[in-house]
């Protein structure tokens, strides 16, 4: 054989016993057992984060109030409402000054309030006067949201108040900044309670002197008038001072009264 047919011969002799008969594997570097080729791991599919994920979108507000709302005491008298309690601080004063004057109003509770403070729900009942469901955590949004999210956030306050006072009546139901929508009156209305909106506003949740809740409160109060106060969801100093002024003037001027 010519030299260079057989240098031909051992260098493919030697890529046949060192080779690669094992496509799949390959030798390491120091000679030891083949290693097996590593497989791409397949890309993960990309999750949505938590905060990012969207709730549905909420329905636009009426132009105007939706029917059905109760916007009059009922008789020529005048009722008195109080929103966002009860409070621990506040509350117990409104109820000292109603009943002194011997009158009866309406409470709007928030749920969670009612639950952290179910001895007052018990002694507002206990006074006599009347009971109003005003959403379980002060939603402004609630109407616009779905009408399954409305009846739970409605009932879940329904049954804060009444595990303070069972079989409790709750006759009335308010939308928080009174931004109502056809479906919240609807829900209520099917929960055996009427919508409850008010005539007479001093936007005292705004925290005016006395003496400004008490002009715009007269100046506005006419026969039948609902006024909105707050026993709770902030200071309510010049609301309580302002009614030791305004509760037996206008149980003088028009009669303060119940709800009918």
């Amino acid at each position: 054989m010519r030299p260079r047919a057989a240098l031909a011969l051992a260098l493919g002799l030697v890529l046949f016993l060192t080779g690669c008969g094992d496509p799949g594997k390959t030798q390491s570097r120091a000679g030891g057992p083949p290693a097996a080729t590593a497989t791409p791991k397949p890309k993960a599919t990309p999750q949505p984060h938590p905060s990012r994920t969207t709730r549905p979108k909420l329905r636009p507000l009426p132009r105007t109030l939706p029917a059905g709302l109760r916007r009059s005491s009922g008789d020529r008298g005048i009722a008195l409402t109080f929103d966002d309690g009860p409070d621990p601080r506040w509350t117990p004063q409104v109820l000292a000054q109603l009943r002194a004057a011997h009158v009866t109003a309406t409470f709007c509770l928030i749920g969670r309030q009612a639950r952290r403070y179910p001895q007052l729900v018990a002694r507002i009942v206990r006074e006599g006067h009347q009971l109003c469901n005003h959403s379980w955590r002060h939603d402004l949004n609630l109407g616009r949201r779905p009408v399954a999210e409305i009846r739970a956030d409605l009932l879940r306050t329904n049954q804060a108040i009444r595990a303070a006072v069972p079989h409790a009546r709750i006759a009335w139901f308010r939308q928080p900044g009174g931004r109502w929508t056809p479906e919240e009156v609807t829900v209520a209305r099917q929960l055996g309670m009427r919508s409850l909106h008010w005539s007479v506003d001093p936007q005292d949740w705004d925290e005016p002197t006395a003496a400004t809740i008490i002009k715009r409160v007269e100046s506005a109060a006419r026969p039948g008038s609902i006024v909105l106060m707050h026993d709770g969801g902030g200071d309510r100093s010049q609301t309580m001072a302002a009614c030791r002024q305004l509760i037996p003037d206008l149980n003088r001027r028009f009669r303060i009264s119940r709800l009918r």
